[in-house]
């Protein structure tokens, strides 16, 4: 009986915190298609004749080719930098965020800078679909770096 008794709020825990965790998953700031393929990103810097996206990098460095280095976005005073870089844009600008320090699941950079391109109502915002990190799914392959 006292094991019964035990387990049951126990189980009463997990089945919350399981909730709370697939409701959160869910309720990500960006959009599934605003998910931009890293290939998809360095083909169109690689080629001139295509109206080339407005690159921030919300993360430890600037490592794209033609990224804009804003610094962390953990850090309000860096989201309040991109603020102020996002300010002089339009709101149809292409513009693309990255960090790469980490799986983007994991990355404490990415949601509160794109949580502010939804805030400023900019109509065509994409995240770099960073899995692992920006060695393994930009350097290693070879795309175009800073020089």
């Amino acid at each position: 009986m006292k094991k019964t008794l035990f387990f049951i709020p126990c189980a009463v825990v997990v089945v919350v915190l399981a909730t709370l965790s697939f409701r959160t998953m869910n309720e990500e700031p960006w959009k599934p298609e605003q998910l931009l393929a890293p290939a998809v990103l360095a083909k169109t810097i690689g080629d001139p004749a295509v109206k080339q996206p407005i690159v921030f990098s919300i993360g430890p460095g600037a490592v794209i080719k033609g990224s804009i280095d804003i610094g962390p976005a953990r850090d309000s005073n860096n989201v309040n930098k991109l603020r102020q870089r996002l300010s002089e844009l339009p709101k149809d600008a292409n513009i693309v965020i990255y960090c790469g320090c980490c799986p983007f699941v994991h990355c404490p950079n990415i949601r509160p800078a794109f949580t502010l391109l939804n805030e400023m109502k900019f109509t065509h915002p994409q995240l770099l679909n960073i899995e692992h990190n920006i060695k393994t799914d930009w350097i290693d392959k070879g795309y175009p770096v800073t020089k």
